[in-house]
């Protein structure tokens, strides 16, 4: 049983160095002064994160980006909020198989995803924009919404909802006075989560953004230049700390939410 034990340690030891190599190679390189990607190390810079303040093509990329990920974490929040109600304090005919097939694009590859709205919205005639990228976002950030947001309304006492009811309050009145303000932790968990994940979307803003790339596919069409690496190497280390700060907060929410409800804790993203 000692020598599993061991080789399970080991074997998630090279693992998490498989997953995390590449993440803690971002910033030695991005303070290597030098356009050339490889060891020895030259000296330490912090021209390449000065020089991204100098490109206009990026400034319109995180432009971009910025407001589609924050349309799409509204809108994926919203939807979130209406489908994890319904699907967690409502019974109807065909509950289940509806709440899969909107959960479905969290198991089908993206590329299938995207490929198919770009067949779909060029079909029926619709020109790709910034639009589009944010209706095949909100497909697929709001499954990841509805599962926090589900875990939000099952840790709130249903008797608190219907003490309401008994005290002369609306469905309406007691969802904006009581529902809404217990499930908050939730409702800010998901929309960091959804923004997140717009943010740092390629394979879908690759296919349906039209003239105005996202940061992402910015940074796909800079890959083509070598002396372009440094400085992308400086913003994909920004973009990783900032993702890492957003999922923490995240985290830090969602928990509080559930302890605030008084709920169990049944894993989260941390």
């Amino acid at each position: 049983m000692k020598g599993k034990g061991n080789g399970f340690q080991a074997y998630t030891i090279l693992y998490l160095v498989f997953l995390y190599a590449p993440i803690v190679l971002l910033p030695i390189f991005a303070f290597n002064d030098s356009t050339i990607i490889a060891f020895p190390l030259s000296g330490f810079t912090t021209g390449w994160f000065k020089e991204l303040a100098t490109i206009p093509a990026l400034h319109d990329a995180v432009k971009n980006s910025l407001v589609i990920a924050v349309s799409t974490a509204i809108l994926a929040t919203c939807l979130g909020i209406f489908a994890a109600r319904a699907s967690t304090r409502y019974d109807f005919p065909g509950k289940g198989p509806i709440v899969g097939f909107i959960m479905l694009p969290l198991v089908l590859p993206e590329i299938i995803v995207a490929v198919s709205l770009l067949v779909v919205l060029l079909g029926i005639g619709v020109n790709l924009s910034a639009w589009t990228v944010i209706l095949g976002h909100v497909l697929i950030c709001t499954p990841f919404s509805i599962a926090i947001l589900n875990s939000a309304f099952q840790s709130l006492d249903k008797s608190l909802e219907e003490a309401a009811y008994d005290l002369g309050e609306t469905k309406w009145s007691t969802f904006r006075l009581i529902t809404l303000p217990l499930i908050m932790p939730g409702i800010i968990s998901s929309l960091l989560i959804s923004f997140t994940i717009s943010l740092d979307e390629f394979i879908i803003a690759f296919f349906l953004t039209g003239t105005e790339p996202t940061l992402p596919v910015y940074i796909w069409s800079q890959l083509r230049f070598p002396t372009k690496l440094p400085s992308i190497m400086a913003l994909g280390t920004i973009l990783v700390a900032l993702s890492i700060t957003l999922l923490i907060i995240a985290e830090y929410f969602r928990r509080r939410g559930i302890a605030r409800a008084g709920g169990k804790d049944s894993g989260g993203f941390l």
